[in-house]
C-alpha cells in the first residue's frame, strides 16, 4: 500500500540521516544498506532486504528540492565511497516542512494536544505553536487533562539539544551554574540519559571528573556545546540505576540496599497503602494504631525529604542510624522555632 511505502521511506531517510551526521563513523554504501535494513526490521519485524538502487534513489530524493536539499560530501578511498553531510550539524529533522507534512502533523498534534502538560509531550506544545505560527493553523481543542507541569522551569530549551546529543552520540561541554559558587563551571561529559523527578529534568553523563555519573539539573545549565571527541555509550543501565532509590541522587554503584522500617499513623496509613513510597514497599499489619511497612532501597536526600514531608504522621523505626539522621533533621527544624 501507498501508506506502507511512505512509512518505509521515512524510516530509511531517518536511518540515512543518522549515518550522514555521525562524525564518529564512516559509512560506505554497504553500511548504509545494512543500517536501513536493520531500521526497517526493527520497525516492521521484517524487511525484504533493500537494494543498492533503492538507497541511490533515496539519496537523490534527499538531495532534491522536493526532498530535504541535503548537501553530501562523498570521499573516495580506492574503490570505496564514504558518505556524510558536509555540515555535521545538519539534519533533515532541522528542516522547514512543506504544507502536506504540516497538515498530517497537525492532525496528529490535535489528538496529542488533548494530553498537553504530560512532561514527555512538552514538544507537542512547542510544535503546535510553531505550526500555528508558520502555517496559520488555529484550532485549539478544549483541554480535559491537567497534568502537573512547570512551564516556567528554566532550561527547557536545552532539553531537545540534550536529547539529540544522546541520540546522535555527541560529546558535550556544558556551562553549569553551581550552587556553591557564583560562577559558571564548564563540565565535559558524554550524555547518556535524561530523567525527570519532581517536575525537574536532569541530564546524566559519564567520562566527567565527577565519577561514576555526573547529574546536572537542566534549569541550571547556561549553555551546551558539542565536541568532536569519540562518544562512548556507557555500560551502566540507567533504568536499573534508579530502581533502588527515590529521585535522582545515587552515590556509588556499590551502595548497599537498606531495609527501612516505618510507621504511618492511622490517618496516613490508607494513603500509604494506595500510594506506595517506593516499588519495594511491603506492608505489614494495618490496625487502628496505623500501618508498619518496610522499604528496601538506598537511603538518600530525596528519601529524607519524602519522609519529612509527612511530618508527625510518619515515623522511622529502623535502622538506628537512619532513625538518628531523621531525628537530627527534625531537631534542627524545631530549633528554628525556639
Amino acid at each position: 500500500s501507498q501508506m506502507a511505502t511512505n512509512k518505509n521511506a521515512i524510516i530509511r531517510y531517518q536511518a540515512l540521516d543518522k549515518c550522514f551526521r555521525n562524525t564518529g563513523k564512516r559509512y560506505a554504501m554497504i553500511d548504509l544498506i545494512e543500517v536501513c535494513n536493520q531500521a526497517l526490521y526493527d520497525f516492521n519485524g521484517e524487511t525484504d532486504g533493500i537494494k543498492r538502487r533503492q538507497i541511490y534513489d533515496d539519496i537523490n530524493f534527499m538531495k532534491s528540492e522536493q526532498g530535504y536539499a541535503v548537501d553530501l560530501e562523498i570521499t573516495k578511498e580506492g574503490r570505496t565511497a564514504f558518505y556524510r553531510y558536509s555540515d555535521p550539524n545538519f539534519s533533515i529533522n532541522n528542516q522547514p516542512m512543506n504544507e502536506t507534512e504540516a497538515k498530517q502533523l497537525k492532525e496528529a498534534l490535535l489528538t496529542l494536544n488533548r494530553i498537553k502538560g504530560m512532561p514527555q509531550f512538552g514538544w507537542v506544545e512547542e510544535l503546535t505553536l510553531k505550526l500555528e505560527k508558520d502555517f496559520d493553523f488555529h484550532e485549539t481543542p478544549r483541554e480535559i487533562l491537567g497534568f502537573e507541569n512547570n512551564p516556567f522551569l528554566k532550561g527547557l530549551e536545552h532539553l531537545n539539544t540534550l536529547f539529540n546529543a544522546i541520540q546522535y552520540e555527541k560529546v558535550l561541554t556544558i556551562g553549569y551554574q553551581t550552587f556553591r559558587k557564583d560562577h559558571v563551571e564548564e563540565i565535559y561529559m558524554h550524555p547518556q540519559y535524561l530523567k525527570q523527578y519532581n517536575n525537574r529534568w536532569f541530564v546524566l553523563g559519564t567520562h566527567s571528573k565527577y565519577k561514576p555519573v555526573t547529574t546536572l539539573a537542566i534549569d541550571r545549565i547556561e549553555f551546551v556545546k558539542e565536541n568532536n571527541d569519540k562518544y562512548k555509550v556507557s555500560d551502566i543501565d540507567f533504568t536499573e540505576r534508579y530502581e533502588d532509590i527515590i529521585g535522582i541522587t545515587r552515590g556509588n554503584l556499590e551502595d548497599k540496599l537498606t531495609k527501612i522500617t516505618l510507621k504511618a499513623n492511622s490517618r496516613l496509613a490508607s494513603y500509604i497503602i494506595t500510594s506506595p513510597l517506593h516499588g519495594s514497599q511491603k506492608n505489614g499489619e494495618f490496625n487502628e494504631d496505623g500501618l508498619t511497612f518496610t522499604l528496601d532501597l538506598i537511603p538518600n536526600y530525596e528519601l529524607e525529604q519524602q519522609i519529612l514531608s509527612y511530618g508527625e504522621a510518619l515515623k522511622v523505626m529502623a535502622p538506628p542510624e537512619f532513625v538518628d539522621k531523621i531525628k537530627s533533621r527534625v531537631k534542627a527544624s524545631l530549633a528554628n522555632y525556639n
